[in-house]
C-alpha cells in the first residue's frame, strides 16, 4: 500500500515524486477531467444555475487508471496548484473519484522545493468549497455570457462570433483607444536648443524655458524665428546652479501581471509563452548533478509578501556577492494592493543561491531569460536604493545693450553617486533629462556654439501593447493574474484584435462588435461593471457572498437586456466593409459579399432571400501552377488547415502545403514555393532549383 498524490502536470509529478521517495506515487490528472460540455448550455438556470459536468472527452481512460490506484492506496491527496482553478480541479477529482470530502486530502506547494514539499504534505486540509463555488460561479457566468449573447452577436454581424464576459472589456478597451487616436488633432509647437561650450570646451545642451514675461510657448514657426534674431548675438551666462541629491528605489519583486510586463517589455514575450515558460520553472527543471527541481515559487499571484526565509537568503547573497553597504539601511516590506489575494508570496526563486548562470547550462532558452529577470528582479527588490547626484542649471541669455530684455535657458543631468540595486538590475523606463552635465557655476560665461529650432507636434495616446494592457486591465480590476494570457489569446485568435508590431489594433470586426455591445449591453463591456463582478467572484471565495444569488441577480437584468435587444434589432444585419467585394452577382448585379458557413467563408449574394445566388469564395495567389499553368489557390483541408491546389481541379491534382512566394523561378519561370526557413524552391518537375533567404542558389535538376 502506497500514499497517492494526485497533481496537474507530470512535469510536476516527476520534481514531487523525487522529493516524496518511496511509499508515494505521485500521478497526473493532466488538468481537470470535468467540464461543462461545449455542444450546449449545460446549465440548469431554473434550478440555481447547477452545471451539468461531464468528463472530458479522451480521459475516461486515465480516470479508470485513477480510481485503480484510489483502491490501492492507503490514503489519498489532492495537490493541484494552489489557486481557485487548482481548488476546482481537486474538487472534481474527489467527486468523480468517491473521496470523502470531509477528510483533510488536499496539500497545496508555494514552492517545488524539498521545504516546500514538506510544508505541504505536514498541513493538509480539506477541499475549500468556497474557492470551488468562486470558480463555478465565474465558469457559469462565462457560460452563461457566452452561450446566449453570441449567438445574437453572430446573427447580427457574421456568423460564428463569440462575445465574452471579460474579453469584450479588453476589446472595448483597445477599440477605445482607437478612437482617441483617429479624434486626435495634433498641436504644433517648437523647441529651440542652444549648444554651449564651456571655458573648458566642455559641451551641454540648454533648452529656451522662459523669458522676462514668464514661461515660454512657441505655437509656429514665425515665433521661433522671432526668437531666434532675438537671440542674435546674445551672451550666455550661468544665473544659478542647483545640486541635490535622489534616490531611485528597486522595483517590487514580480507578481503575475508586472511579470507579463517587464517580460514583454524586455524579452518581447507575449503573455502565453511568458506564463507557459514560468509554468515549467515552477513545476520544475532537471538540473544537472540535482535533479528534478522548482525553481521559481508559484506565479500566479497578486501579492507582494515574501517570506522571511526567502528574505534572509536573499541578503545573504547580497552581503557576499556585493558587500553589506548594498543592503538597505532598514528592510524593505512592499505593500500588496488593496484587492491582493494574499494567498501566495511574490514571483521569486525558491533557492537565491541558484543564480542564472549556475544553472543555465540545464535551461531552454525561454527559461533562462526569464528565470533570469525573475532572479534579478527579486534580489535588487531587497536592494538598497540607487543614489543620484543631480544638477539643474538656468542659464541667461541677453545683450548688454538691453540687459531688461533677456531668455532663460534651462539644463539638467544626473550622475551616479552610488549604484545600489542598478548594479544588478535596470528599471524599463528611462530616466528624464538623462546625462551628465560638466561641472560649472554660477556667473559662467559660455560660446554659444550652435542655436536650432526644432518643430514637433503633440502626439495622440499611444495604442495599447500587451504590457500596457495587462497593466490597464489590472489596475481596473478586470480579470485576474491567471486570466490575462488567456484573453489576450482569445481576442487575437477570434480576430478582434491583430498585432501590428508590438501594438494592439483593433479590426473592423472588433469596432463593430464592440459598437454593437456597447450600445445594447452596455453593463457587459464596462469595466467598472466587470471589476464589481470580480470583487464578488472574491467575495465567495472568502464565503462572504452567495454564488447562486450573485448569478441570479445578474442574469434576471441580462435577459431582460437580451429580448430586448433583439425586439429593437429584430430586422437589423451590419455588413463590415471588410465583407464586400467587387464581384458581381451574375443573376442581379449586385456586389457580392462574405459570409462564414458550417463550412468556411463563401461568396453570396446581399440580395437575399430575393436573391439566392451563392458560390465558393476563390483566394487567388496570383501564382501559377507548376504543372499545368493554371491558378493556384488558396484551399483548406477539412480540419481547416490552409494548402494550395491548382485551381483546373480535379483535372490538376497539385497540391502544396508551402505557400507561393510571389517569385518566378529564374531557371523555369514557374512559380517559386516558400518552405520552412524561408528557402524558396520551384516545384516544377526537372527543374529543381532553389534558393535560401540569403540569395544563394543552387540547381540540382537538369536545366
Amino acid at each position: 500500500m502506497s500514499k497517492l498524490v494526485i497533481v496537474e502536470s507530470p512535469a510536476k509529478a516527476n520534481t514531487i515524486q523525487k522529493y516524496l521517495g518511496k511509499g508515494y506515487d505521485v500521478v497526473a490528472s493532466k488538468g481537470h477531467i470535468r467540464d461543462l460540455p461545449a455542444a450546449k448550455l449545460s446549465v440548469d438556470v431554473k434550478n440555481s444555475f447547477a452545471p451539468k459536468y461531464a468528463l472530458i472527452k479522451g480521459k475516461e481512460k486515465l480516470v479508470k487508471e485513477l480510481k485503480e490506484k484510489v483502491e490501492a492506496s492507503d490514503a489519498v491527496y489532492l495537490a493541484a496548484d494552489p489557486d481557485r482553478e487548482g481548488e476546482a480541479i481537486s474538487w472534481h477529482l474527489a467527486t468523480v473519484l468517491g473521496l470523502d470530502l470531509n477528510k483533510p486530502n488536499r496539500v497545496t506547494f508555494n514552492e517545488i522545493t524539498k521545504t516546500g514539499i514538506a510544508n505541504g504534505m505536514a498541513n493538509p486540509k480539506k477541499v475549500n468549497l468556497d474557492l470551488v463555488n468562486a470558480q463555478q460561479a465565474r465558469r457559469v457566468l462565462d457560460r452563461l455570457v457566452g452561450y446566449r449573447l453570441s449567438p445574437f452577436v453572430s446573427q447580427k454581424i457574421r456568423r460564428g462570433l463569440s462575445a465574452g464576459r471579460v474579453q469584450s472589456v479588453a476589446v472595448r478597451l483597445i477599440v477605445d483607444r482607437e478612437e482617441e487616436i483617429n479624434a486626435f488633432k495634433p498641436e504644433e509647437y517648437w523647441i529651440i536648443e542652444a549648444k554651449l561650450a564651456t571655458a573648458q570646451r566642455r559641451i551641454l545642451n540648454a533648452a529656451l524655458y522662459s523669458d522676462e514675461k514668464g514661461k515660454v510657448k512657441i505655437t509656429n514657426e514665425a515665433q521661433a524665428k522671432e526668437y531666434l534674431a532675438r537671440l542674435d548675438g546674445a551672451e550666455y551666462e550661468v544665473k544659478s546652479v542647483k545640486k541635490g541629491t535622489r534616490k531611485k528605489n528597486p522595483a517590487p519583486p514580480f507578481i503575475t501581471s508586472t511579470l507579463q510586463q517587464e517580460a514583454s517589455r524586455k524579452l518581447g514575450f507575449q503573455a502565453e509563452r511568458t506564463m507557459k515558460t514560468a509554468q515549467e520553472l515552477y513545476e520544475g527543471v532537471n538540473l544537472k548533478g540535482t535533479g528534478m527541481t522548482g525553481l521559481i515559487t508559484y506565479m500566479r499571484t497578486d501579492s507582494l509578501r515574501i517570506s522571511e526565509e526567502a528574505r534572509a537568503a536573499a541578503s545573504d547573497y547580497i552581503t557576499k556577492a556585493f558587500g553589506s553597504e548594498y543592503l538597505p539601511e532598514k528592510p524593505v516590506y512592499y505593500k500588496s494592493r488593496a484587492n491582493a489575494q494574499d494567498g501566495h508570496e511574490a514571483i521569486r526563486p525558491t533557492s537565491p543561491s541558484l543564480t542564472p548562470d549556475a544553472v543555465k547550462s540545464s535551461l531552454t532558452s525561454d527559461q533562462y531569460k526569464l528565470y533570469s529577470l525573475i532572479w534579478k528582479r527579486f534580489i535588487a527588490s531587497l536592494m538598497a536604493s540607487c543614489v543620484q547626484n543631480t544638477v539643474k542649471a538656468e542659464i541667461i541669455a541677453s545683450k548688454a545693450e538691453n540687459p531688461d530684455s533677456f531668455c532663460i535657458f534651462t539644463a539638467a543631468g544626473y550622475s551616479v553617486k552610488f549604484d545600489g540595486f542598478t548594479k544588478l538590475y535596470e528599471l524599463a523606463e528611462e530616466d528624464e533629462g538623462k546625462g551628465v552635465l560638466p561641472e560649472i557655476k554660477a556667473g559662467e560665461k559660455f560660446k554659444l556654439r550652435e542655436l536650432n529650432s526644432n518643430q514637433h507636434f503633440t502626439q495622440p495616446p499611444a495604442r495599447y501593447t500587451e504590457a500596457s494592457l495587462i497593466k490597464e486591465l489590472e489596475e481596473n480590476g478586470v480579470g485576474r493574474p491567471s486570466t490575462y494570457a488567456a484573453i489576450l489569446s482569445t481576442i487575437i485568435k477570434r480576430g478582434y484584435v491583430q498585432r501590428k508590431a508590438k501594438q494592439l489594433v483593433p479590426t473592423e470586426l472588433g469596432m463593430a462588435t464592440t459598437g454593437l455591445l456597447k450600445d445594447k449591453f452596455p453593463k457587459i463591456v464596462n469595466t467598472k461593471f466587470t471589476a464589481q463582478m470580480e470583487t464578488n467572484l472574491d467575495r465567495i471565495g472568502s464565503g462572504e457572498e452567495d454564488y447562486v444569488r450573485m448569478l441570479d441577480e445578474f442574469y434576471g437584468d441580462f435577459e431582460k437586456t437580451l429580448e430586448k435587444a433583439k425586439v429593437e434589432m429584430k430586422d437589423v444585419k451590419i455588413q463590415l466593409e471588410e465583407d464586400t467585394t467587387d464581384i458581381p452577382c451574375e443573376k442581379c448585379g449586385r456586389m457580392m459579399v462574405i459570409k462564414t458557413g458550417r463550412y468556411g467563408r463563401f461568396l453570396a449574394c446581399p440580395g437575399y432571400p430575393e436573391c439566392k445566388n451563392a458560390k465558393p469564395l476563390i483566394v487567388n495567389t496570383g501564382a501559377k501552377c507548376p504543372e499545368c499553368g493554371g491558378e493556384i489557390i488558396e484551399r483548406k483541408s477539412k480540419k481547416g488547415h490552409v494548402f494550395y491546389g491548382c485551381g483546373n481541379w480535379p483535372k490538376c491534382n497539385f497540391m502544396s502545403w508551402d505557400p507561393p512566394a510571389g517569385e518566378s523561378c529564374p531557371e523555369c519561370g514557374k512559380a517559386l514555393f516558400k518552405k520552412k526557413g524561408g528557402k524558396l524552391v520551384c516545384m516544377t518537375k526537372d527543374c529543381g532549383y532553389s534558393k535560401s533567404v540569403s540569395g544563394k542558389k543552387k540547381n540540382d535538376g537538369n536545366s
